[in-house]
């Protein structure tokens, strides 16, 4: 499609996607907050931690099939799936009346978030060369820089006191989500056809059986299903009568298990079009960004999923303070990925971006052991948020830039999936653990920071509710709940700090290779050690379809 652009036509793709990121970040940062005052009404904190692994799961695992569906489909196309799946999503959420429905509607939500996340990063691939993709994909970011502080004062409106709440305030996506799709989407389908009218994408008629087999439905059924029996029962198992005593808690993490280890024989046996392709675990490049987007987003998202209860409650914030707060981090990660970005244009390099961006992030976590506590003041969090976010900017997206230098163009969305696959995984099980860690030790470390001032009530009133119950500030009682939900989320953040360490280690092994100009990195020749490796690593994996192609597509 990038040859029947033109310059008029690339500047209508690019409003597009500017109108789309706008609202998809506006969504992204109040969908998340709503969810904590959703779980309160329902009497049902705890039950974060789930909704967290859950979504992850689905962000995860619908990444490769809507890549797919993008190849197979059109880009635009997929676009359309994803605002259906997001309009069912509002819906549901908005009318919920139990957290089982709302759960319901947040899973569709995170259907069509994750289509358009990854059809975001799709596009603007198609339309930037490798040299410029990093720089590309952060200023995708651009919306994030006003989106979180206009998202601060939304969420205080909509769920303080006697407002509409936050039903209306996710419902009002069902409306400015499709207009603000309708650019992005009228402009893909209109450049999609003059392509093919031109020639340049081929039509290819085939069955349902021969597009199910192209999306492979059954893998991603497999992934989907092992991964939610083994994670979820983490964050679940403290709250059964029995614990881990409980049968079904075993059985459901043996059976995810067994489904894993199922799906690999799938993928390398039966599967014709498998979404974790053997070539792509034999690539060096591929497997060290996949590991990395797993330990750096699992340490993130463990140390975020009780964040802003812990803000709330502990440090009394505002549901606007709070959300600054929440996403401090996500700014200045927009700021410094735009830097890096530019950086990488210079230099054509991105190994020792990636591994300084790593060890701030360590450095970050390091910190948080200390100034995340009941005693420290707000100055302290923001600065701590600040130094993860710069360290945010230079990991997250390089990861996926440093597996697409090693494919075709044609293989893009494939690997893009992949990595942003692993990204969301690895955010499920920091859910879950984070979740595990909660619903294991909080009611214990109240009951002992309480002490003789504890009561059944009061534990579980804290235990589930952010909006009701709590002492008022300088009581005795709510300095001993300060304390215990602190003591919480340290022992949360260990586990960030023993995985940031992981990723600075592989920092370290990942190859330097040179960022060509054009859009597929396979259509140049390198020169020097590094990139001798980048050609070896590029043999693994070789070309399977004309790289110009951005939006083939499928006629039934």
């Amino acid at each position: 499609m990038r040859l029947v652009l033109g310059k008029h036509g690339l500047k209508i793709i690019w409003l597009g996607l500017i109108l789309m990121l706008s609202v998809y970040q506006l969504d992204n940062a109040l969908l998340y907050n709503y969810r904590n005052y959703a779980a309160s009404q329902f009497n049902n904190v705890a039950g974060l931690s789930t909704l967290g692994v859950v979504g992850n799961i689905v962000f995860a695992v619908f990444k490769p099939p809507l890549a797919k569906l993008s190849n197979v489909h059109g880009r635009g196309e997929t676009y359309v799936v994803c605002v259906i799946f997001y309009l069912l999503g509002y819906i549901l959420c908005a009318s919920s009346s139990s957290f089982g429905t709302y759960a319901g509607g947040f899973v569709f939500a995170n259907i069509g978030q994750t289509g358009a996340n990854i059809m975001n990063d799709i596009v603007i691939s198609d339309v930037s060369s490798m040299r410029w993709r990093a720089f590309a994909i952060s200023a995708s970011f651009i919306p994030f820089f006003i989106t979180p502080w206009i998202s601060g004062f939304i969420v205080e409106d909509v769920v303080s006191p006697n407002a509409m709440g936050w039903r209306w305030g996710i419902g009002m996506f069902a409306i400015t989500m499709p207009c603000a799709a309708s650019v992005i989407i009228g402009s893909l389908l209109f450049y999609q056809r003059k392509a093919k009218k031109e020639g340049y994408v081929a039509v290819e008629k085939m069955t349902i059986h021969e597009f199910c087999s192209q999306l492979d439905l059954g893998g991603s059924f497999l992934l989907a299903a092992g991964f939610a029996m083994f994670l979820i029962p983490f964050s679940v198992a403290s709250l059964t009568p029995g614990r881990w005593d409980t049968g079904w808690i075993i059985a459901l993490i043996v059976v995810g298990f067994c489904i894993l280890i199922g799906l690999l024989f799938y993928e390398r046996f039966v599967a014709k079009h498998p979404i974790l392709p053997a070539r792509y675990l034999r690539n060096v490049s591929i497997v060290r960004c996949c590991l990395l987007a797993f330990f750096d987003t699992l340490g993130f998202q463990a140390t975020h999923t009780y964040f802003y209860t812990w803000a709330v409650i502990v440090q009394n914030m505002s549901a606007r303070d709070a959300t600054f707060l929440n996403y401090t981090n996500g700014v200045w990660q927009a700021v410094v990925g735009l830097l890096g970005g530019y950086i990488m244009y210079k230099t054509r390099r991105y190994k020792w971006l990636i591994f300084a961006g790593a060890v701030i992030k360590l450095i970050g976590y390091g910190i948080m052991l200390r100034v995340r506590g009941a005693n420290n003041n707000w100055v302290e969090l923001f600065v701590v948020q600040s130094v993860q976010g710069w360290g945010s900017g230079l990991v997250e997206i390089i990861v996926i830039v440093g597996a697409q230098v090693v494919v075709p163009h044609a293989e893009m969305p494939q690997v893009t999936a992949l990595v942003l696959l692993f990204s969301f995984f690895g955010g499920a099980v920091g859910n879950a653990i984070a979740g595990g860690i909660y619903t294991g030790t909080f009611k214990e470390a109240l009951k002992r920071r309480l002490g003789s001032l504890a009561t059944e009530k009061l534990v579980q009133t804290i235990f589930e509710s952010i909006t009701a119950g709590v002492p008022p500030e300088g009581s005795g009682q709510k300095r001993a709940i300060d304390l215990a939900y602190s003591d919480v989320l340290l022992n949360i953040t260990y586990v960030a700090v023993a995985t940031s360490v992981a990723v600075v280690a592989l920092t370290v092994f990942l190859p330097n290779l040179r960022l060509p100009e054009t859009v597929d990195p396979l259509q140049y020749e390198g020169s020097g050690e590094d990139d001798e490796e980048g050609k070896h690593e590029e043999s693994e994996t070789k070309p399977s379809a004309d790289a110009t192609v951005l939006a083939t597509s499928a006629s039934h």
